[in-house]
């Protein structure tokens, strides 16, 4: 276990000579902790920095702006450690409206030398450095000064391995040729992260999607992205602007007035005119620009086999090329893959079809789909008893 010199910043005075120091390190890593559920943007509540010389704690509640620190980790010199990094992406792109450009998350990292995807911190710490992290303080309360003893043994456990983790999975990552992997893999995790809300896909995970037409869904997006931008104007929670079962009773209705609206329960009645609104511009789009149908309940039997098929033959794959396959796609993009087969027409698009995965993977499974390759069991009792080879 490290035991590096540890500093606690708690005034504005001792900020300055701690980003001095991060400000010379081309590596570091950092992890926060804040409270999430009752606003759009997360309360920070304190920031774990770790350098290959020193641990840090700043506390955001009482030494000043952290601007300076933010933009230290835009810098595309400085590689910048974490682990499920998320959420430390958000509060980046919220602070400075930029990602940094040299994320390395441990998770992702992991789950592309072989190890399970996602692989919680202390899993993670235990099988690569073969420490054990002590647990607790998961739900306690940040917000509360002054921080426990705990508290703050807690924080300090959360970046004390997260360099010598990143060396590790880096020289194993390298020796594999994979870096340009994690680079695409934490690109994309940055997206995930802060995507656009203009683009935003997410009101397609709304439960009671299944029984709209395209017109309906329409509005359903509408509201969903009217919502979002609400939530963020106003920093309150989702939920607590517009509740996701209101966004499909909505777009059920139809055509709505104010009127028609004053009944709902659960409308802010200082919302009702925008939602109307909302609702009538959505259906007034032509239908070119209406949501595609969701309804995939017409694939065909032996669609499902196949994907089924391949999903065998892809984990099987990944084993054998020491990647975690719950890294490399989910059953959505497998069927995708498979779908595109029956209808080259669809514009859904399988994760398989870009970057390093089209490259090293797609084309075993483009040989299987194509006829090209026949499947064996070579070894009932191997760990990847499978084996695909050219049809002969």
């Amino acid at each position: 276990m490290s035991t590096l010199p540890q500093f606690i910043v708690a005034q504005p005075d001792e900020l300055g000579p701690c980003l001095e120091h991060l400000a010379s390190t081309d590596v570091l890593g950092f992890d926060t902790e804040f409270v999430g559920e009752e606003s759009y943007h997360p309360i920070l509540c304190l920031v774990q920095v770790a350098t290959a010389e020193r641990l840090y704690l700043l506390d955001p509640l009482t030494c000043g702006s952290l601007d300076g620190f933010w933009r230290l980790l835009l810098d595309p010199r400085r590689t910048v450690v974490v682990h499920a990094g998320r959420e430390e992406v958000r509060l980046c792109k919220h602070a400075t409206g930029a990602v940094p450009p040299g994320l390395f998350d441990l998770q992702i990292g992991a789950g592309l030398v072989g190890r399970h995807f996602p692989l919680s911190h202390g899993a993670l710490v235990q099988q690569i450095l073969g420490v054990q992290l002590p647990k607790g303080e998961t739900l306690t309360e940040w917000r509360t000064r002054p921080l426990t003893p705990n508290q703050i043994r807690y924080a300090y456990d959360d970046v004390r391995c997260l360099l010598a983790s990143w060396q590790n999975l880096h020289s194993e990552l390298e020796s594999l040729g994979r870096l340009g992997w994690v680079r695409e893999e934490c690109e994309r995790l940055a997206l995930a992260a802060t995507p656009d809300r203009t683009t935003n896909e997410k009101w397609l995970k709304l439960r009671g999607l299944g029984s709209l037409d395209r017109k309906k869904l329409a509005v359903v997006r509408a509201l969903f992205q009217w919502r979002d931008a609400r939530a963020a104007e106003t920093n309150k929670p989702s939920r607590q602007v517009l509740r996701d079962d209101l966004i499909i009773e909505l777009a059920k209705r139809g055509t709505v007035q104010v009127s028609d609206l004053q009944s709902v329960r659960g409308l802010a009645k200082r919302d009702l005119a925008v939602i109307a609104a909302t609702i009538e511009s959505a259906r007034a789009l032509p239908p070119e620009e209406w949501p595609e149908a969701l309804g995939r309940e017409q694939d065909p039997p032996q669609l499902l086999l196949l994907a089924n098929l391949l999903n065998a033959v892809l984990s099987d794959l990944c084993l054998r090329r020491k990647l975690s396959s719950s890294l490399v796609a989910t059953n959505a993009d497998v069927r995708a893959l498979v779908r595109a087969r029956f209808d080259p027409t669809s514009a859904e698009e399988s994760i398989l079809t870009t970057g390093w995965r089209a490259e090293h993977l797609l084309p075993d499974l483009q040989a299987i789909l194509d006829g090209r390759s026949v499947i064996r069991v070579a070894d009932p009792t191997s760990e990847s008893p499978l084996e695909v080879r050219p049809l002969s």
